[in-house]
């Protein structure tokens, strides 16, 4: 077995490592020369061209509630994170109201579905959607 030795001891034993040490440390101006330089790791593989797939085209039209909304821009597709604060009886209550309606089995029962219709609601009675 091979005899331990500390971690200063075995960078004494490799000088080009001190000297890219103080290189760095010091903020040399010269470059490393080749032999010190350490090699950059090369891709496997080139990438890939995206393909697009055509989807399969629907026999009846989508529900209205369901209907692309031409009014809101593309990368929004879908559901996006909203972070708010509000204050704790707020938040309370809405807590509450989902655990109740969740042993009751009323819909909506999840905390994101209520404010969901909540803030629909609101934003519909101020004209902001339709």
């Amino acid at each position: 077995m091979k005899e331990r030795r500390s971690l200063v001891e075995g960078l004494k034993a490799t000088p080009t490592v001190q000297e890219l040490e103080e290189a760095f440390v010091f903020g040399a101006k010269n470059k490393p020369d080749a032999s010190t330089a350490v090699p950059i790791a090369q891709p496997i593989a080139a990438p890939v061209a995206m393909v697009p797939v055509p989807l399969p085209q629907a026999t009846e039209p989508l529900p209205a509630s369901i209907q692309p909304d031409r009014s809101i821009l593309p990368q929004l597709a879908g559901r996006v994170p909203v972070t708010t604060r509000c204050r704790p009886e707020i938040a309370s209550a809405l807590k509450r109201a989902s655990l109740q309606r969740q042993l009751a089995g009323a819909e909506p029962y999840y905390v994101q579905d209520i404010m969901e219709e909540a803030l629909e609601q609101w934003l519909a009675e101020h004209g902001y959607v339709n």
